[in-house]
């Protein structure tokens, strides 16, 4: 049954965001053609959930050095068939050998002639790609708030910034609270160079419905330590002992901090506390 409700359309902006690039390649990408976005309020391009498959599609199969005449018949196909809105399954899009394959939950199809694929006809794949739309409708509740949590799991190895969206997609689908797609999404972004800020909001936000979980102070208190900010820092490594004496891994990173900060007898503290606790 089809729907009357329009698809969403993302910004310029929220399109660099989405797929990790600057606006200019972004442009660079309309103006040879691969897409023709909408225009909106002010004449802003306004993008399609298709138009990012297939902009992310060219980006990622352009890195994994597919010939571009593959490329653009590819793109040329997939416009054809994609979904006006992302499945629960989501679509994945392969470089294999120098072919291009689409995968929508089991099936899997070359991108150029529309054949199905057999899993063992598979070759080694040199790049892929997961897309994730950014507001999928609000359901099944729990269970597709865990299908997105599942999917990040997925994708931290790969693709940190489908990751990412996958864990924040959790966070907002999940009737109550998601306890470990805040863990984890805190965690990932205070890895990437410039995002500890942005863990340090996902922990905050995840303390006022946690405000005593230890967990979430001390992976804080790591995100503080990034930022240079000792003093915050040292304050939720201290929280989190007091709500877990036994967290051996704060005893440890606080002992190494009040080291560095000119305190020989917070160390010695610590430090004894970690090894009674390790050993």
């Amino acid at each position: 049954m089809t729907s009357n409700v329009p698809a969403r359309e993302v910004s310029m902006r929220e399109l660099q965001g989405m797929l990790g690039v600057s606006r200019s390649v972004l442009s660079g990408l309309v103006a040879a053609g691969f897409v023709t976005p909408a225009r909106g309020p002010r004449n802003a391009y306004r993008f399609t959930f298709q138009d990012a498959v297939l902009l992310r599609t060219a980006l990622q199969l352009r890195a994994a050095r597919i010939p571009p005449r593959k490329i653009i018949a590819a793109l040329s196909r997939l416009r054809e068939a994609l979904p006006d809105e992302l499945p629960l399954t989501g679509i994945r899009v392969s470089a294999v050998g120098n072919d291009v394959a689409v995968r929508t939950g089991p099936s899997q199809w070359d991108a150029v002639t529309g054949q199905l694929l057999l899993d063992f006809e598979v070759a080694e794949i040199k790049g892929d790609v997961v897309f994730l739309d950014t507001a999928p409708a609000r359901r099944h509740g729990d269970r597709q708030a865990e299908e997105w949590y599942d999917l990040g799991e997925q994708l931290r190895s790969s693709d940190v910034n489908g990751a990412e969206q996958a864990y924040r997609n959790a966070i907002e689908l999940s009737p109550r609270p998601y306890y470990a797609a805040y863990v984890d999404l805190g965690a990932l972004l205070c890895e990437l160079d410039a995002r500890c800020n942005d863990a340090l909001r996902v922990f905050d936000e995840a303390l006022v419905h946690f405000p005593d979980d230890a967990v979430l102070h001390f992976n804080r208190a790591i995100a503080f330590e990034e930022l240079g900010r000792f003093d915050d820092a040292e304050q939720s490594y201290q929280r989190c002992l007091e709500l877990d004496p036994a967290y051996a891994d704060a005893h440890h990173n606080l002992a190494i901090l009040l080291e560095k900060r000119g305190d020989p007898q917070g160390l010695l503290r610590h430090l004894n506390a970690y090894r009674r606790l390790t050993t």
